[in-house]
């Protein structure tokens, strides 16, 4: 780590690299991109990182934030890494397009996409500004608020992402992967992808996100995600989190939704050292359908933070929320979910669970359901749990002859089914319970 002298300010470090980040940009500073950073340097030098005073970071710590520097990516990296690296690290075995990015970076020789109609656009952000400025200036930075001081980073320091555009009565039929692979050959890298997704009326897609890490590097991703659902559109989001445990990744995922279109967003967290998620969804018309499924696997000194909020704008429309989560170790967890139903949103029904299994004795998890509630005909309810493995249901099967090890799996896999069994890629689902069981260096139990 590149931690700060005494003597250093980390915002007057920042400040002093984007004059070096911006002369490196060499002519791909886009017009549009610039003004989101010249409106996010404003705000950088209003905020400050987050404290534990904050009630949205009461239980997460961020000085790391504030004692290292972390280094953008220059403009002229060119990777090492091969297709043959590429085709052990991404899910297989089912037909998608891929998008490859090294350190936030757009990497060509490394994707592959062939686009089902010319109604389907998948390109990197900065292309996809060069041959479609009237959409990027109609979507771009429009939902996004900078919050906290980790959106402004992004804005000042995001270099490119993924951009995909639907036009309307479009069917994406194999599934995008969209492969961030970060750490690769420098320490201390700042990777800020900057990712933008239309989807447009009565269209239909599903999207990966696959994070992925250098086990031996230590790095800081600060994602930002927008997502547009125009009407009778239905789009799933997978994110799976594989990243160093040496690392830091922050995102931000927020939603829009138009009448009838439907979200299933599926976050599955299994790395870095520090994860937090915020997942934020408005649902901005009438007969919508949001629902979010989350499984977080913490061991070691991992911390993994998820915050999501279900904004019920208007009436008639539906929320479903289910995380669960699997801790060992000294690992600990945060769960904040907050639902609001908006005077005007009558006939609202929102679900909300969180539960949660603690495998060692100093493993912990701080959940915190909400609900806001302003209408008076809905439906709402929201819940917590929070324990260890069955003992007797442990004893159960291992009276019929099953060992302890073998036991213990079969607990974790039936507690995580009711996540992985919503996965609608039935290829997909297998590899994450996979997953499961390797990072928690226990037995398989396969579907």
């Amino acid at each position: 780590m590149k931690e700060l002298t005494k003597k250093e300010n980390i915002k007057d470090w920042y400040l002093k690299n984007f004059e070096l980040f911006e002369k490196q940009m060499n002519g791909h500073n886009h017009e549009l991109l610039k003004k989101v950073r010249q409106a996010s340097l404003a705000k950088f030098l209003e905020l400050d990182f987050p404290a534990t005073k904050n009630e949205e970071w009461k239980y997460t710590d961020v000085s790391f934030a504030r004692e290292n520097k972390f280094n953008p990516v220059s403009t002229d990296y060119k990777t090492s890494l091969t297709k043959e690296d590429v085709k052990n690290i991404i899910f297989g075995n089912f037909d998608y397009n891929l998008i490859t990015f090294i350190n936030g970076k757009f990497a060509a020789e490394l994707s592959d996409i062939s686009a089902d109609s010319d109604k389907i656009i998948i390109k990197n952000l900065n292309s996809f500004i060069d041959s479609h400025k009237e959409i990027v200036e109609n979507y771009f930075a429009k939902i996004s608020s900078d919050d906290n001081l980790f959106n402004v980073l992004n804005g000042i320091y995001m270099q490119d992402g993924v951009a995909i555009y639907l036009k309307e009565q479009s069917e994406f039929s194999k599934p995008l992967q969209v492969l961030y692979l970060n750490g690769y050959s420098e320490e201390n890298l700042l990777i800020a992808p900057r990712n933008l997704i239309v989807v447009g009326r009565n269209s239909r897609t599903s999207i990966v996100f696959n994070y992925y890490g250098n086990p031996k590097a230590s790095y800081f991703t600060d994602a930002i995600t927008e997502l547009y659902l125009e009407e009778d559109s239905s789009v799933d989001i997978y994110k799976i989190q594989r990243e160093s445990l040496s690392s830091y990744h922050i995102e931000k995922f927020q939603a829009i939704q138009k009448d009838r279109s439907v979200l299933n967003h599926y976050n599955l967290n299994f790395g870095g050292r520090l994860t937090r998620n915020d997942i934020n969804s408005k649902l901005d018309g009438e007969n919508i359908e949001t629902h979010y499924y989350g499984l977080y696997l913490g061991k070691e000194n991992q911390h993994i933070d998820n915050h999501t909020f279900v904004d019920h704008a208007k009436p008639n429309s539906m929320s479903n929320e289910l995380y669960k989560g699997i801790l060992d170790d000294k690992a600990r967890g945060v769960f904040n979910g907050k639902i609001i139903v908006r005077r005007d949103a009558q006939k609202t029904n929102a679900y909300q669970q969180n539960k949660n299994v603690l495998l060692s004795g100093e493993a912990r998890i701080d959940s915190k359901p909400q609900l806001e509630i302003f209408a008076d005909d809905v439906k709402c309810t929201h819940g917590a749990t929070v324990g260890h493995l069955d003992e007797e249901a442990e004893f159960y099967i291992r009276s019929r002859g099953v060992p302890e090890e073998l036991a213990k799996s079969i607990l974790i896999r039936a507690f995580a089914a009711d996540v992985c069994d919503e996965i609608k890629i039935v290829e997909l689902k297998e590899q994450i319970n996979h997953l499961i069981f390797e990072e928690l260096h226990r037995q398989e139990v396969s579907y």
